[in-house]
């Protein structure tokens, strides 16, 4: 199943799974049929019909969540030497430009930790940490705000006159 953000979901997200499915759960035991629960707690049909099964066989432990596929490659402290590697910029790690790719974060991946990512790995590992995949504006060094409101408020009127 593929999801929205790019990576699974949270633990916060997954607990909040579970809840509703627990909740489903004490309405199973009290007898209500699927299709009140259904439009009660705004899943489907065939989710709550699924959910039953599983419950019939299991109990309310049979819903409870799975966790994880699977373990991420990066632990929190690591991802966190990581955001300090990728803020000295690509051109500290030997690239000519200061453009961060996938492919660059990627190999700083590899050489500062050792560890294989493909770049869609790479790239949901990154959403999944709040980075984005815009590239940010360019702005000159010398630029002075200050100085470009007042020729936007004074000198581009007379302009376009």
């Amino acid at each position: 199943m593929r999801y929205a953000q790019g990576g699974g979901l949270s633990h916060e997200r997954r607990q909040f799974r579970e809840g509703i499915r627990m909740m489903a759960a004490e309405r199973f035991a009290a007898g209500e049929p699927s299709s009140a629960i259904a439009k009660e707690l705004r899943v489907s049909v065939r989710s709550i019909q699924r959910w039953r099964r599983l419950w019939d066989r299991g109990g309310p432990r049979a819903l409870q969540s799975a966790g994880s596929a699977s373990l991420p490659r990066l632990r929190e402290a690591q991802f966190a030497q990581l955001e300090a590697e990728l803020a000295k910029g690509p051109v500290a790690h030997g690239w000519p430009n200061q453009r961060w790719t996938l492919a660059r974060v990627k190999t700083v991946i590899g050489r500062r930790f050792h560890k294989s990512y493909t770049l869609q790995g790479a790239r949901k590992l990154l959403l999944r940490h709040g980075f984005s995949c815009q590239v940010p504006a360019r702005r000159a060094v010398e630029r002075d705000e200050d100085q470009v409101t007042g020729w936007v408020k004074e000198t581009w009127p007379q302009v376009e006159t």
